[in-house]
């Protein structure tokens, strides 16, 4: 089909003097409208499939540019395409981005509950009218009968169907309303589908196929690998507030997400970064919706530093330079915890993902799932155990991610994960391996890793003995063998192909055909297991890829342009331009508009559009500092604490007297203390100095603080015997001390 025979291409057609093949059409169409020379990866096949008129699902990481696959083709096909989206920040995100390539603001509309009786008035008139070529619906709001008359009236190139996992109950944000949507575009009419999403397990993906009607439809599979991400476990502590706070100073003011379960400690870690001078905020779906609006456009405009929310927060965020991901919880799945991680390093740069594990949060998720129907229950079950055994498992964190996606990944280490940089020795389990392969024969393949383990390491567990599975030749058998290693040695049988799980038994253990080969000849088979080291891994991001400009002053320049542009128009920076963009220009010093649209990212809109103040002062700068250009255009691709801890650092700040405070918390002044003493040595600054200066002579405060400045220890009955004052009180002592450890130590 010749794309110069619709009738709606924008604005491709008027610039084309002959019929070109599909590949120059769609190559022009991209860089007229985007501002790119090429397609990555599966995109121009994706849009040709789609133009041809064929069902497509489209399995492609966060930052693979999914968005594309549906914004290109509805600019060129005739008629408005439909995007069935799940959350308002999401479309008005990205009406927004399509506004901002387009002359046109009618170009892109959403139609949802934030818009008042005449917007959307006004909305269906410029849809009447030819203008739209994107139309943003929920699920919700495509119900409704009016809308659904509507778009019986309208030509409809495609439906886009976005995060099309919240269809399944085995994904990670199911949503019933999605079920309904199949029927209901066969009543609007009938046109293509493009099922999109960046996470979908085989069963994840067969379920989405089976509920939309399109078994047949082509299938586009990405890789699952992010190359720039860096995964890493680490323990949930104590300390974790205080190992927390240090990483985000450690990131130098970059932006970041931190996931919690629970809005109550979304609110808690929020104000203790607050409390740490870190610019948090916090998101969750008990704020308002306005609240919420406000906190996003706060982050995306970089006036915070670090979002911190439930899984409310993300699928709306267009933001490419968030540089770290933290869990603060262990999440319930790991296509969840895929999905939150992804928000990292979406422009290809530094992506920093951190996750707190603790087996007291998978135990307490395993209660909330008590109460629950059977169904959901197993499921549920099922992926709570898939994240622990990520958690705790040995092996090369980025292969187990992409065999649970059903993507072998070749390389035994990534080299980009803590497992990775730890120092690990190879053990042969091949004898154990025979012992759970048996094991699962004699259960004829009928339950799960964990009944597994429990019969092998002898439990008498209400499973195990209902069963009367102690009758087992197997029961017993490794009961000298850590837990932690038959899991190990589960897990690594499973990427090494000889079991399985079966997900429509909700996991139970199965033998492959290669399993049934070892049973009746075992080889070798090698499972990793930590060494003991003296020294401490340095397993940051000394290998990560970031971002290199050329140029680092002109880079410095133009970023700082960009914001201000940015606060003028109230828009985040990156709508202005990407980081790479800026890069790029630092590298190839473009002062002229047609080499500032060679620059990856720079389309004919924006540079019209934002051009000419970068223009001037690039050239500004090239002729100051006598810079040679390149003629060749090369582009470098470039602390846990309670509520009543902050409403103690609150009251603090209030210079609220400290008896009475400790009064008003029913405490005596010994635990009030224990509690401030708590929180200034987790790292937080308090000042107390109204309340010493209101009870204690100078004099005595002098002499206090002063023996601390000598000591070796900062035991109070020490320094009680050293100072060998009568007056001398040990409340007096514990509160110069906290003044001290404030003053100096945080």
């Amino acid at each position: 089909m010749c794309l110069c025979s619709q009738k709606n291409v924008i604005p491709l057609c008027f610039q084309m003097k002959i019929c070109m093949n599909r590949h120059e059409q769609l190559t022009e169409a991209l860089k007229l409208n985007f501002g790119y020379d090429s397609f990555k990866g599966n995109q121009e096949a994706i849009i040709s499939n789609l133009m041809d008129g064929n069902d497509t699902f489209v399995l492609m990481p966060t930052g693979g540019g999914k968005s594309l696959c549906y914004q290109l083709p509805s600019l060129l096909m005739d008629g408005v395409a439909i995007v069935i989206s799940p959350l308002i920040a999401l479309m008005k995100n990205q009406v927004d981005a399509m506004r901002n390539y387009s002359d046109e603001d009618g170009i892109a509309h959403f139609i949802n509950s934030s818009l008042s009786k005449p917007e959307i008035l006004a909305v269906k008139e410029d849809i009447l009218a030819g203008k739209t070529k994107l139309l943003y619906l929920a699920p919700e709001s495509l119900q409704k009968g009016e809308n659904i008359d509507f778009l019986r009236q309208v030509k409809i190139s495609f439906y886009a169907i976005d995060e099309a996992h919240c269809i399944s109950e085995w994904g990670h944000d199911f949503r019933p309303e999605y079920r309904k949507i199949q029927p209901i575009v066969e009543n609007i009419g009938k046109a293509p589908i493009i099922a999109l999403t960046a996470t979908a397990t085989p069963k994840v993906q067969q379920d989405i196929q089976k509920n939309l009607g399109m078994m047949n439809a082509k299938v586009f599979k990405s890789s699952f690998n992010r190359p720039n991400l860096y995964y890493e476990v680490r323990p949930k502590t104590e300390d974790v507030d205080k190992d927390l706070i240090r990483f985000i100073k450690s990131m130098d003011d970059k932006s970041g997400i931190i996931y919690c379960l629970s809005r109550k400690t979304v609110e808690e870690l929020a104000a203790i970064l607050k409390a740490n001078n870190i610019e948090a905020m916090p998101y969750h779906a008990g704020m308002d919706s306005q609240l919420r609006s406000e906190t996003q456009d706060a982050f995306l405009m970089e006036k915070c530093q670090i979002i911190v929310a439930t899984i409310a927060f993300g699928m709306g965020i267009d933001k490419p330079d968030v540089r770290f991901v933290i869990h603060y919880d262990v999440p319930k799945s790991l296509e969840g915890y895929y999905q939150e991680t992804g928000r990292a390093g979406r422009d290809g740069g530094e992506g920093l993902c951190i996750c707190y594990y603790s087996p007291k949060d998978i135990e307490r998720l395993k209660k909330f799932m008590l109460d629950k129907q059977p169904t959901e229950k197993e499921i549920g079950t099922q992926l709570l155990f898939e994240m622990q055994s990520y958690c705790e498992s040995n092996i090369c964190r980025r292969k187990l991610l992409l065999h649970y996606f059903g993507e072998e990944y070749e390389e035994e280490k990534c080299g980009n994960c803590d497992n990775c940089k730890k120092n690990y020795s190879l053990i042969d389990a091949s004898e154990l391996l025979a012992l759970i392969i048996e094991t699962v024969q004699e259960l004829k393949e009928k339950f799960k890793a964990d009944h597994i383990v429990d019969i092998l390491k002898g439990r008498e567990t209400a499973a195990v003995t209902s069963y009367n599975h102690t009758e087992l030749d197997s029961f017993g058998a490794a009961e000298d063998t850590d837990e932690s290693t038959l899991y190990a040695i589960i897990r690594q049988a499973m990427l090494a192909g000889y079991i399985k799980k079966d997900i429509d038994s909700y996991g139970d253990i199965k033998i492959t055909t290669a399993g049934k080969k070892f049973a009746k000849k075992p080889v070798e088979f090698k499972v990793p297991v930590e060494q003991e080291s003296d020294e401490e891994e340095a397993i940051m991001s000394e290998n990560m890829a970031g971002c290199a400009a050329a140029d680092d002053v002109l880079y410095s320049i133009l970023k700082d342009t960009r914001k201000k542009i940015s606060k003028q128009l109230n828009v985040p920076p990156f709508v202005i331009f990407q980081d790479p963009s800026l890069e790029a220009m630092a590298t190839t010093y473009p002062i002229t508009y047609e080499e500032l649209q060679n620059i990856p990212g720079v389309g004919a809109g924006k540079a019209k559009r934002y051009g000419e103040e970068f223009l001037n002062i690039i050239k500004t700068y090239v002729e100051e500092n006598d810079i040679i250009r390149p003629e060749d255009m090369r582009i470098r691709t470039v602390a846990k604490n309670s509520q009543q801890k902050i409403s103690i650092i609150q009251a603090i700040d209030r210079r609220v007297d400290l008896d009475d405070l400790a009064e008003s918390k029913g405490m005596s002044m010994d635990e009030l203390l224990d509690e401030i003493e708590a929180i200034v040595y987790s790292g937080t600054k308090l000042n107390i100095n109204y309340f010493i200066e209101e009870i204690m002579d100078p004099d005595k405060e002098e002499e206090i603080y002063d023996y601390f400045r000598g000591a070796s220890t900062d035991n109070v009955k020490t320094a009680l015997r050293e100072i060998d004052e009568d007056d001398v009180s040990e409340i007096d002592v514990r509160l110069v001390r906290i003044k001290f450890q404030s003053e100096l130590g945080n």
